[in-house]
């Protein structure tokens, strides 16, 4: 693993998600300040895009409000950039292929690595297409994040053992959004995974309580939340930041107690 992400994953990690740019940047490089000081060990940032096809209606609201107000790669990359004058919390982007091709590849990595993005997971991208971005992945120290899915079983192996970074368990079949029940098998999967790999394993998609993640955690090395927290942010705009803050905290609280 990169530096950053032994970091992260030095305890059972955090590891909130936010659409960049909802509702606008500063509030962005707000609630990421905020977020790291509440306890997040690992940021996702996710890139706004106009058909984010594994996102449900929440992270689908904040992707339009974001692009109707501007959001843009480079207005990310800058405002990261930013942002590393006083906060070195570990960073990741969350995207599809599109965006990424278009910016270019290579220009796209550089620039993670430039303002500190130890990682980006492509949403729309399988572990069979991962040789599309690898090159420049590699060649600027981007790790690439693989998901593996409950319906992943025949591919665990070979997901896993070619996986880098830590692996993203996703916790049930559907788009994103807050959740109540998860697949019954997910403490299955984790335990195949690391019959091929010693990576961390971060469970996601749907995950919105403090008992949820601490569940969650009780199995794997990290919880990953997005939805829930997108939520509270569409509900309060630029005035989100203390709600979200207090979240984080609630959540950092219930994975400290698991051993």
């Amino acid at each position: 693993m990169t530096e950053p992400l032994q970091r992260a994953f030095a305890r059972k990690a955090f590891i909130p998600f936010i659409t960049a740019g909802d509702p606008d940047l500063a509030t962005t490089a707000a609630l990421v300040k905020a977020m790291a000081a509440a306890g997040a060990d690992l940021i996702e940032l996710g890139i706004p895009f106009s058909d984010p096809i594994a996102e449900g209606p929440v992270i689908q609201g904040a992707d339009i409000r974001a692009l109707a107000g501007g959001m843009t790669t480079d207005r990310l990359f800058a405002m990261i950039a930013d942002l590393r004058r006083d906060c070195d919390v570990p960073l990741a982007l969350m995207t599809y292929i599109n965006p990424v091709f278009v910016y270019g590849a290579d220009r796209f990595m550089a620039c993670c690595r430039e303002v500190g993005v130890c990682a980006v997971i492509v949403r729309d991208a399988p572990f069979e297409e991962k040789g599309e971005l690898q090159a420049s992945c590699t060649k600027y120290g981007v790790k690439q994040i693989s998901m593996i899915a409950p319906t992943s079983e025949g591919r665990i192996a070979k997901i896993a053992a070619g996986a880098e970074g830590f692996i993203y368990v996703v916790s049930s079949l559907g788009v994103t959004g807050v959740r109540t029940n998860f697949s019954a098998n997910l403490e299955d999967t984790v335990v195949a995974i690391r019959r091929y790999t010693k990576l961390p394993c971060a469970v996601g998609f749907g995950i919105s309580t403090p008992e949820q993640a601490a569940h969650m955690a009780a199995f794997a090395d990290g919880a990953i939340v997005g939805s829930a927290i997108v939520k509270i942010i569409a509900a309060h705009g630029r005035d989100s930041v203390p709600y979200v803050s207090d979240y984080v905290k609630q959540m950092r609280a219930a994975l400290d107690k698991v051993q």
